[in-house]
């Protein structure tokens, strides 16, 4: 058994309301194993024998299936996480927050392009070779330049964007 992150997109924003319980339940009644859900935002933890390709497929199609929303979803290994977040570029202070964003197709420094100029004081952006990781001053993630171009970019990309801090609270229940 291999322990996977599935991160789900769009979950619990834009009226689309599922409880994490449910989700967990519907996932073990369905065979994974050792399911467990962090937060009310769509992260799950599970097992399965099945690589990530099938399996991202599979959960898609369960959820699906389950719920009746398109569901979409990003997966990653424990160890992936931990380097993702390990190589976060920017410095923070208590009145900013740190983010990454990970993508499933496209090419990160091509998503962030054509983003308008960054407010420095306010944000600063940064393409990886699978992310892009973002720091934003408290109160502006939504109103600061990149956080209006992200807006945008979600019907281009399949994007989905989580607080470092929540990652690293996923990666405590994970075994490293």
């Amino acid at each position: 058994m291999n322990q996977y992150i599935a991160l789900l997109r769009g979950i619990n924003v834009g009226g689309r309301n599922l409880k994490m319980a449910e989700i967990k339940a519907c996932l073990e009644q369905n065979g994974y194993q050792n399911v467990i859900t962090v937060l009310q935002t769509g992260n799950i933890i599970l097992d399965s024998p099945l690589k990530v390709p099938d399996l991202k497929t599979a959960l898609e199609t369960l959820l699906q299936k389950q719920f009746g929303y398109p569901a979409q979803l990003l997966i990653c290994r424990p160890g992936q996480m931990s380097a993702i977040i390990s190589r976060f570029p920017f410095e923070t202070g208590e009145h900013e927050h740190r983010y990454i964003i990970f993508m499933e197709s496209g090419r990160p420094e091509e998503m962030i392009a054509g983003a308008p100029a960054v407010d420095k004081p306010v944000e600063t952006v940064q393409a990886a070779e699978e992310v892009v990781y973002w720091r934003v001053q408290k109160g502006l993630t939504l109103d600061s330049p990149f956080g209006k171009y992200m807006n945008k970019m979600t019907g281009k990309y399949l994007l989905t964007t989580r607080n470092v801090n929540t990652l690293e609270k996923i990666l405590k229940k994970c075994r490293l």
